[in-house]
């Protein structure tokens, strides 16, 4: 009925069978970001926001979000991942913060949405640690830079740049 390998031959939702495909070593990095006022940055690099240090707070919950990503999309694998790190670029002349999350494991399907995961919810909780000093945050550009492994092999999106990070 469908060429969808996330629905039956009756057009049902299930989630794809992956026992037997061959266990890679598999990576994905995503990225977004959430701008905000000069002054908030500068609140947030300084330690000066009052529910207290947003990059720790926001690269815990990044790590949480990447290994509950099963509990929060339908039809995700639930993974044991070997690796997920979280890091943040804070960029003065724009504005804004960049987020980066990095996750890894050797298993049959991607890592692709517990990245994409973490950065979200990494980005959530800035605006959360944030809001009562900036309201007008805007979060975007989620997206997918690099993934590996699997038969699909690598992927990496264009005009994409290595970054320093804090």
């Amino acid at each position: 009925m469908s060429d969808l390998t996330h629905l039956d031959e009756q057009g049902q939702a299930r989630m794809v069978e992956v026992g037997g495909k061959e266990a890679t070593r598999r990576v994905a990095v995503a990225r977004g970001e959430v701008s905000m006022r000069p002054e908030t940055l500068e609140l947030i690099l300084g330690g000066k926001v009052p529910k207290g240090e947003v990059f720790g707070a926001a690269r815990i919950a990044g790590i949480m979000a990447a290994k509950k990503t099963p509990d929060l999309i339908p039809l995700c694998h639930p993974l044991m991942l070997t690796g997920v790190d979280v890091v943040f670029r804070p960029d003065r002349e724009q504005g804004k913060v960049e987020i980066e999350a990095t996750v890894r494991l050797t298993g049959q399907t991607g890592v692709e949405m517990e990245a994409l995961t973490a950065v979200s919810v990494a980005a959530l909780t800035i605006y959360d640690m944030c809001k009562a000093v900036d309201r007008e945050m805007v979060i975007g550009a989620v997206r997918l830079v690099h993934k590996s492994g699997g038969k699909s092999g690598t992927f990496e999106r264009a005009g994409e740049k290595d970054w320093e990070v804090v």
